[in-house]
């Protein structure tokens, strides 16, 4: 079944900002939690799936992953907050922590908060490279055979310089005074602790006091890759490969991003395709039709077919050459080619190929029963109504 989207679970707009997203999950986890429903399979799923959506919006990387991609982006495992097993599994628990966290972690003196902080904001300041896209346009041909492609891709890369830590050769990164290396900052108000992002350093929970003369700091570059990409044969229009970590490079040591192919094929002079079946529109003579005979008709893999045309072929009439069609992605199997026949009407006739026409058409007697059946069946529609 369909996955549904993160924000309608949440009931929030695309725009919804990080204060939105943490009322709108509130609301509906107190609504929907196990302790307040016990029993409840349904509301215990929809629980797990509230807490999913969450996982994934209220971080950053996460967020702007799922915009981009939807929820292909965490195929893998990539995605947040999958309760498995009977009852509530080990990832469901490690969520549930994150939960009372965001549920009530401003009543608790801000212990928790501090120790999600070291893991996420606070520490290194590494962040993680966003991901790229690249579009490829291949041949039909190319679809059908693969190929290994040369692609140049201009992303940033880590600094060799500073090995990507930002600091100058010899130097450091040090731990931010302000916040600890926590990333950030917390102020108690009366009843409330108030946590906000380390204004020294920018959540990153690290300073550079001697920052890279090369990259300034960032610990990456700007540069232009070349990269090898396998299309595998079978691929079909709007395929998405993915390249792990050959996106930007993460921001001062963190790590890099993915690059994703999405791959458009371009159309064919002789084929046009469905799924793994090739159709080809064949153009036949009215004498060949009426006679028979054979035809030679090109196939996708650059031979030729030997294709009988019975005696008297009707137009549309289709032919099937089985295997002879597109590769089946990741299979050993093939689809059919079908051959759509065209008689085509003579043009240019000479003075004595109108008269033989003329001739055989005085003598014709049966030869075109649908024809002759369509303009009876006409002609007792007209006298219905006494025309």
């Amino acid at each position: 079944m369909a996955k549904r989207d993160y924000y309608e679970i949440l009931g929030v707009g695309k725009t919804a900002d990080d204060k939105e997203l943490k009322n709108a999950y509130r609301k509906l986890a107190k609504q929907y939690h196990p302790d307040a429903n016990p029993g409840d399979k349904a509301l215990e799923a929809k629980f797990k799936e509230l807490n999913e959506a969450y996982d994934v919006l209220k971080d950053g990387q996460k967020r702007a992953a799922y915009d981009r991609f939807g929820h292909q982006a965490f195929e893998g495992g990539m995605g947040g907050g999958r309760g498995g097993g009977a009852g509530f599994g080990p990832e469901f628990n490690s969520s549930m922590s994150d939960i009372f966290e965001d549920l009530f972690g401003d009543f608790m003196g801000g212990q928790r908060g501090g120790q999600r902080g070291g893991r996420g904001r606070g520490g290194s300041g590494a962040t993680r490279g966003s991901d790229l896209r690249y579009n490829m346009e291949i041949s039909l041909t190319e679809a059908f055979s693969g190929k290994t492609a040369q692609i140049r891709v201009p992303s940033s890369v880590a600094c060799e310089v500073c090995h990507g830590s930002g600091a100058k050769p010899g130097t450091t990164p040090k731990t931010c005074t302000t916040c600890n290396g926590q990333g950030s900052v917390r102020s108690q108000s009366g009843f409330f602790t108030v946590e906000r992002t380390c204004p020294t350093c920018q959540g990153r929970g690290q300073v550079i006091s001697d920052p890279c003369s090369n990259c300034g700091g960032q610990g990456r570059v700007q540069k232009e890759r070349t990269l090898s990409v396998n299309i595998p044969a079978g691929v079909e229009d709007g395929t998405r490969i993915r390249l792990a970590n050959e996106g930007e490079a993460g921001l001062r040591g963190g790590p890099s991003g993915d690059l994703y192919i999405f791959l458009s094929v371009r159309p064919h002079e002789f084929f046009q395709r469905d799924g793994a079946d090739l159709f080809c529109k064949v153009p036949v003579s009215m004498t060949v039709a009426s006679l028979g005979g054979d035809i030679e008709v090109p196939t996708i893999d650059g031979k030729k077919a030997r294709v009988p045309v019975p005696e008297g072929t009707q137009a549309g009439k289709q032919f099937r050459l089985k295997g002879k069609g597109m590769p089946v992605l990741r299979s050993s199997q093939h689809g059919d080619m079908y051959i759509q026949v065209a008689v085509e009407t003579p043009v240019n006739l000479s003075r004595k190929q109108r008269e033989l026409l003329k001739e055989f058409d005085q003598e014709a007697r049966n030869n075109s029963p649908e024809s002759e059946g369509f303009f009876a069946k006409a002609k007792s529609f007209w006298d219905s109504f006494g025309s």
